[in-house]
């Protein structure tokens, strides 16, 4: 009995403490919030040459730099007489650290921040490089009442160059800052020319001045990447070469596809594609349904000689999906945007010859060591349709959060374009059915 009364007095003990230890942490505002990982961050940079170094101008939120204890009063505001030291320190270990810098191909080991300072969320200045980088010079706020959460961090870091005619690179991986890091860059060349970038995480190294032939392989490589991670696209392409595994047959159909989608992705990059929320998620929904509608014709069709048609119209819609992936990094392109545009074409088709070269061969190989090769298509094309039916509920659904805008603005320009593009789509239409009609003969 003794030693149970110990046992509970010693657990209320340990209660007590343990209370105590969490209504610690929980009140030490301070100590928890510089820990915080913020969940949207924006962060701005201007990259210019000048003359014998890179000048290189950076803001971002001050609540990103986690782990330092800036000396706070009150509710929170800033110390500000007593912030360069750790504002120094802040910047290289959160982002100095974090860039490097390629003169051609030389990343340039060297570079210095150069001053730091404490902005407020009014501030303008980084619209514009000469305002940036003379607003590192101005007066500090001292006497400022500025919230640690609402102040900004600007900071000058230099590179020293050899020569400012060069070629300039930059790898910038600011995602740690947080839980979703926005990196907005303006590259300003001698010629005072701007070219703006917008990235989410590390886009890895970005030619700044990109030459067309850095730009081509860039896109080439992009093309290709998109094909292989595009899940429906690879599933499309499945439905197609499935039953058609002869070369006429395979000739055929990917040449229809391939000259559809390459009509309406150049349309879309050249501006022809309405500009309403509603239409990526609305393309989406009927790229799922192009292949639910493959999968269906090869359950019921053991003849497919004569699909093509079908395929011609859905690989114009594939071809929007494609135009979307290719919207996000056009801003790589540089000066280069025809260049560009072809290089990831060309890369999407580089990406299906090689799916068909290793897919057709592994299905001729699946079907030789069996005779029920109708069964299997079957059985595949139902797990295919089963898939593309649930993806197309689920982009209907998104879709349907949208309102519908019009397809047209009715301005006389887009009117024009879409008149364009419908005439060269019936155009190369014909061509193709033509040339069709004298390969099956």
């Amino acid at each position: 009995m003794h030693y149970s009364c110990r046992y509970k007095s010693k657990s209320k003990k340990f209660l007590v403490v343990f209370v105590a230890f969490i209504f610690s942490i929980i009140c030490s505002d301070r100590g928890v919030l510089s820990h915080e990982i913020p969940n949207d961050v924006v962060v701005r940079t201007i990259i210019k040459p000048d003359e014998d170094k890179i000048n290189l101008l950076i803001r971002v939120p001050l609540e990103a730099m986690r782990d330092i204890n800036f000396p706070t009063t009150g509710p929170g505001y800033l110390e500000l007489e007593k912030m360069p030291e750790l504002t120094m320190d802040a910047a290289e270990i959160w982002l100095g650290n974090f860039i490097d810098v390629y003169e051609e191909k030389n990343k340039i080991k060297e570079w210095q921040i150069e001053k730091t300072r404490i902005s407020l969320p009014s501030d303008r200045s980084f619209g514009q490089y000469n305002t940036a980088y003379n607003s590192m010079f101005s007066p500090s706020l001292n006497n400022t009442l500025i919230h640690y959460r609402q102040a900004l961090l600007d900071i000058l870091i230099t590179y020293p160059i050899e020569s400012a005619s060069s070629k300039f690179s930059a790898d910038i991986n600011f995602g740690g800052l947080g839980i979703n890091t926005t990196t907005i860059m303006t590259f300003v060349s001698t010629d005072d020319v701007s070219r703006l970038y917008q990235f989410k995480g590390s886009p890895g190294l970005v030619e700044l001045d990109p030459s067309w032939l850095n730009a081509f392989f860039r896109f080439v490589s992009s093309g290709v990447e998109h094909i292989f991670m595009g899940i429906d696209h690879l599933l499309f392409i499945l439905c197609l070469i499935l039953p058609c595994r002869r070369i006429r047959s395979l000739i055929i159909v990917i040449t229809a596809f391939t000259v559809a989608h390459s009509i309406t992705l150049v349309a879309s990059a050249l501006g022809t594609v309405p500009s309403g929320l509603w239409f990526p998620p609305f393309v989406e929904t009927f790229i799922a349904f192009s292949i639910l509608y493959m999968a269906i014709e090869n359950i019921l069709k053991s003849e497919q000689e004569r699909r093509w048609p079908m395929v011609f119209i859905f690989g114009l819609l594939h071809g929007f999906g494609f135009s979307f992936a290719l919207s996000e990094t056009m801003q790589f392109a540089g000066s280069h945007l025809i260049t560009s545009l072809l290089a990831f074409n060309l890369g999407v088709e580089l990406g299906q010859i090689i799916i068909i070269c290793i897919t057709v061969p592994i299905i001729n190989l699946v079907f030789q060591w069996t005779e029920k090769e109708r069964i299997l298509t079957v059985i595949a094309s139902v797990i295919v349709a089963h898939t593309a039916w649930h993806w197309m509920l689920d982009r209907y659904e998104a879709m349907q959060a949208y309102n519908y805008s019009g397809f047209l603005d009715h301005s006389g320009s887009t009117i024009i374009n879409w008149v364009i593009v419908s005439f060269v789509t019936a155009f190369v239409y014909l061509i193709l059915r033509r040339l069709f009609i004298q390969i099956m003969e």
